[in-house]
């Protein structure tokens, strides 16, 4: 099947055009409600159930012929150790760590973890594979001595035992070592281009062809995307050498985008298109060149778009695919995923841009390996919809009906259909029209059976068939190994029934259109839209910046919003106004967003009698009501998202996506809250006694609380506590930090529009004077501060000074907040979740990352990469939709910190610092800082900003470690990073921190999952968002009835 052609005659005449071409349906279908894609796909796949008959007969034909074979790679794996198998999910999770590890200790405590406990030698000898033999015995060898089985064993046994206990750990260590090297042996090819081209030698001898993907996922650092470039063009140039003239029988090489570009992501799309499209287009002249195929790898469903801009550009090329030798190359393309809603019109839309330029691509079709990252994004993005099925078998036929519109334009698509699905085969193969070009795709070590049936089945009408061969050192293997294993381990796939013995061949081999018709409903009820994950209220909606058709309408009305001016003034003003100030943003202080009148004496002691003279009154309404109220101001938040995220950015200096993140907070905590107050104020808890007497606590509101808010989330924060004192029948009068009033007046307006009285909720802004005068008042009942240790200590004290009623203080104070990585843990992981939690916000969190702990053995390692992605960063005016770090709050912030880190130079400490920029001079900005450090003890206070310090300790020191963030006194969040539970256990029984995170960052506490809040320094607690929260505000009042005193006890006598 020779693909060097001339220019085939096009189906109608090319017209060239520079207009790029209309992406419409690809943008309707993103997040397209499910059964209406369903009811497209099942309509474009009637053809498929039509000739049923005839693709089953083919399929069973290969089922029954495959089955009769040998079982062999990782097939042979997943027959024997399923993912709902312990031992499938240990080897998985000591296959993602064990390669990485480089001392010993920490890989035997690995081992024991997941291991230990497993009885191998049930496995041993069950399966036909050698490979899965070697491994186990290995695995049993090891497992028997660290599990210490029962002396009913075998002498056999006892032997292996004694000898593996005489010899030790290093030889436990060798053994499961041995196994895993076994196990990666069959999931990758090889460990370079060349030993891969040497094992492929006798696959292509039997007339297979690879495409090879150079193993590593996303590159985090520059150094990466270098590393890797060169890698793609070694591997090019090696295999130009095999070629054999043809792209359908010559190897080929996958590329992904995110491992040539550091930030391959929306928010950088222009500088990654900048950055890439020479990078890519050198590599694509080096395959076109040697004529071999370049495909460009599929990857999440938020990076398609930018994808697509990089491909339009270099399908407009015309110098990329005009061959020296005058031929056109034919062998440029693209993974499409079949799981997407988008696929069909992804590849129409690819149909249209190769009719555009004249060219034909060669488009790989897969089902798609990220599909569970997939729906955890949307669900925690709260978007509207899915990118993708959330039933398999609607996946299995928008993959059919991609390949059917791959196949109806043979001119212009080559496609490789990449499955180990029977059925599907077949219906390719039958659907495919004479002399129509394409071939299959498999995975190495899968599928080996069904592709030989195949081959017996067609003769010497062969369809030719690639492997999918990835290439890389074991270390590299953690992303792919998973990705497979989930994909084609799952109980739904056909790999994995193929293997159950219970299935005939029939069963197997069943219509799938006609599956997919008769499913009501056709979305998975199993699967929660992202609104309605949380039981009982609805999700806050997030905004999909993905979405072309979402993004750039907000941007240019947030754009446009610019000018406008805000003013922050107390609820009821007084005749004689308070101190008038000008508020500016913080990225740029000649820029005034508003005014900010301040709260005079008079309008603080008027505010806070109108408050209690109401508050009988509000506390009367009951749970319900206010429910509907807070719910209520929650739907008015979201309608007016605009001006909230445009003052998130202006007056607090976030990020678009930080700013997203404030809303959405701000909206969970009213609707919690508002469940909180049905669930707590409705009605009273029944309570036991003796009979003739009825005993039951209600739960009442205190009187006035105040709320003392900060500047670092200026609306979730400031309506957070506001909430939950309304939800328990207090009002409230609030102070928000001087620096952002603006978006708090804007949030108390949205609330009295809403329908809570303007008397039940007041503003008082201004300074610290003013959040005196509030707390000093006798009237006040309770006080609710977020801010720093210090601030609250004066707050307490002052409120324990007063004459009158005992005041409840809530407060939420400072932390200083460390990480923990041993060496199991991934070094991308780590690093991703390092930056996020040490300079998203620009490190101004309560929760953000203030230490971090590297064992001594993978210090430099880890720190090379957090560095590179650390340099990466975009410092700048965060109404700029690339920036990724924005300014401090104001000049006294910024000051503080640049003291901080003039101190450490001054007595030696090494210092990295992110890009100084000219521009930065008109802000208050800190750039990313990193600083090395002894250990958590030599800081002496928080420094509350983009500055991470970072220790380094010996593996068998973990438990000082953790005793040493402990002495600091504070107790807000902790993370640890580690692949093995005995590790997190210990950390998790001996840290004294509100919220400890695990394997993740630590920031972004989210409302009802993961309550937030501290201990020690860092607070009073109840945690904010959590089952305690709400009763904190709340006075408990029993009543006691003695049912007798009416005469006689009417209950008891019944009961006779």
């Amino acid at each position: 099947m020779d693909m060097i052609t001339k220019n085939p005659p096009a189906d109608h005449a090319p017209i060239a055009s520079a207009e790029p071409i209309d992406r419409d349906a690809l943008r309707t279908a993103f997040r397209q409600e499910e059964a209406a894609c369903v009811t497209d796909r099942l309509r474009e796949t009637q053809v498929f159930t039509r000739d049923h008959a005839a693709i089953q007969a083919y399929a069973v034909k290969l089922i029954q012929d495959a089955r009769k074979r040998d079982v062999s790679g990782i097939d042979a794996f997943l027959h024997q150790y399923g993912l709902n198998t312990e031992e499938g999910i240990a080897l998985m999770c000591l296959a993602e760590a064990l390669l990485r590890v480089p001392d010993g200790r920490t890989a035997d405590a690995l081992i024991r973890d997941k291991i230990g406990e497993i009885n191998w030698r049930e496995h041993l000898n069950e399966s036909d594979s050698t490979f899965v033999n070697a491994a186990t015995f290995s695995l049993m060898l090891t497992g028997e001595v660290l599990e210490r089985p029962e002396q009913t064993q075998k002498a056999l046994g006892r032997t292996l035992r004694g000898t593996m206990n005489r010899l030790g750990e290093p030889v436990i260590r060798q053994a499961t070592f041995q196994a895993m090297r076994i196990l990666g042996g069959q999931f990758v090819f090889g460990r370079t281009i060349t030993e891969a081209l040497k094992r492929a030698a006798p696959e292509r001898a039997r007339g297979l062809t690879h495409s090879f993907d150079m193993l590593g996922e996303a590159a985090m650092t520059f150094a990466d995307a270098e590393r890797y470039r060169k890698a793609y063009l070694d591997a090019i140039e090696r295999l130009k050498d095999e070629s054999d003239g043809t792209i359908s029988g010559s190897p080929g090489i996958s590329v992904k985008l995110t491992a040539l570009y550091p930030k391959y992501d929306i928010f950088h799309a222009e500088k990654a298109k900048k950055a890439l499209i020479p990078i890519v287009t050198e590599l694509a002249i080096r395959a076109r060149d040697a004529n071999i195929h370049f495909t460009i790898d599929a990857e999440e469903a938020d990076r398609l778009e930018l994808s697509l801009d990089i491909i339009e550009a270099l399908a407009a090329d015309d110098t990329l695919f005009a061959r020296p030798d005058g031929t056109r190359w034919e062998g440029f393309g693209m993974a499409v995923q079949a799981y997407q809603k988008r696929g069909v019109p992804l590849c129409r839309w690819l149909i249209e841009l190769a009719e555009n330029y004249d060219r034909k691509f060669m488009v790989r079709l897969v089902k798609g390996a990220y599909w569970d990252t997939e729906i955890k994004i949307s669900q925690v993005a709260g978007l509207d919809d899915f990118p993708v099925f959330t039933r398999k078998v609607a996946t299995d036929v928008s993959y059919m009906a991609c390949a059917d519109v791959m196949l109806s334009a043979p001119k212009r698509i080559y496609g490789a259909f990449a499955t180990h699905n029977a059925y599907t085969i077949s219906a390719i193969v039958q659907r495919a029209g004479a002399g129509t070009q394409f071939e299959f795709q498999r995975l190495h070590g899968m599928g080996e059976e069904l592709y030989a049936a195949l081959a017996k089945a067609q003769g010497n009408a062969k369809t030719p068939v690639r492997i999918y061969a990835p290439v890389g050192g074991h270390k590299d293997l953690l992303a792919y190994l998973v990705r497979r294993l989930l994909e084609n381990g799952a109980n739904s796939s056909f790999v994995n029934r193929m293997a159950d013995s219970d299935l005939s061949a029939v069963d197997l081999a069943g219509d799938p259109v006609a599956e997919l018709a008769a499913l009501e409903p056709k979305r998975n009820p199993a699967i929660p839209l992202p609104k309605d994950i949380f039981p009982g209220r609805r999700n806050s909606a997030g905004v999909d910046l993905a979405d072309p058709l979402v993004r750039e309408p907000l941007l240019k009305r947030l754009h446009d919003m610019r000018e406008r001016q805000w003013e922050a003034s107390p609820t009821f003003k007084a005749e004689i106004p308070g101190e008038i100030a000008p508020i500016t943003a913080p990225f740029d202080h000649g820029m005034r967003i508003g005014t900010r009148r301040d709260a005079s004496a008079e309008e603080v002691d008027d505010a806070i009698g109108r408050a209690a003279d109401i508050q009988p009154g509000w506390n009367a309404l009951g749970g319900e009501k206010r429910a509907l109220l807070l719910e209520a101001a929650a739907d008015a938040f979201e309608a007016h998202t605009d001006e909230i995220l445009s003052l998130c950015q202006l007056e607090a200096g976030k990020t678009l996506v930080d700013a997203v993140l404030e809303i959405r907070e701000a909206v969970d905590f009213l609707r919690y809250y508002a469940n909180e107050a049905r669930r707590l104020f409705i009605e009273p808890t029944q309570l036991p006694g003796p009979t003739g007497e009825h005993n039951y606590l209600k739960l009442a509101g205190r009187g006035v609380f105040a709320t003392i808010s900060p500047w670092n989330f200026p609306l979730a924060i400031f309506i957070g506590p506001a909430a939950a004192a309304l939800a328990a029948g207090n009002t409230v009068v609030a102070k928000p930090a001087e620096q952002t009033p603006l978006i708090a007046a804007l949030a108390v307006k949205l609330c009295h529009q809403a329908g809570i009285p303007e008397e039940a909720f007041q503003l008082l802004p201004g300074g610290g004077e003013v959040g005196q005068l509030i707390t000093s008042d006798v009237r006040i009942a309770g006080v609710a501060f977020t801010g720093s240790t210090a601030t609250a200590q004066a707050i307490n004290r002052g409120l324990a000074a007063r004459d009158g009623g005992i005041a409840t203080l809530i407060a939420e104070t400072g932390g200083q907040n460390a990480m923990i990585v041993d060496s199991t843990a991934l070094p991308e992981q780590v690093t991703r979740d390092v930056i996020s939690s040490a300079f998203q916000s620009a490190g101004q969190r309560c929760s953000a990352q203030r230490v971090l702990y590297i064992q001594e053995d993978v210090y430099d390692e880890m720190l090379t990469m957090i560095r590179g992605a650390f340099e990466a960063l975009d410092v700048g005016d965060p109404t700029r939709f690339d920036t990724d770090v924005g300014p401090v709050i104001d000049h006294d912030a910024q000051a503080a910190l640049e003291r901080h880190i003039a101190r450490s130079e001054t007595i030696g400490r090494t210092i990295w610092r992110g890009k100084e920029d000219s521009s930065l001079a008109r802000g208050s900005f800190v750039v990313p800082t990193i600083i090395e450090i002894e250990g958590i003890g030599h800081l002496q206070r928080e420094n509350f900003g983009p500055v991470l310090h970072i220790a380094k300790f010996k593996g068998k020191d973990l438990s000082k470690v953790v005793d040493d963030i402990n002495a600091v006194g504070f107790g807000l969040t902790c993370g640890l990073h580690s692949r093995v539970e005995e590790t997190r256990r210990l950390v998790e029984s001996k840290i004294k921190v509100g919220n400890f995170y695990v394997n993740r960052n630590q920031i972004g506490a989210v409302v009802g999952s993961q309550p937030f809040g501290g201990e020690g320094l860092s607070g009073t607690g109840p945690k904010a968002g959590g089952p305690n929260y709400v009763g904190r505000f709340a006075t408990e009042r029993v009543v006691t009835v003695d049912t007798t005193a009416a005469g006689g006890n009417a209950t008891l006598l019944a009961s006779l």
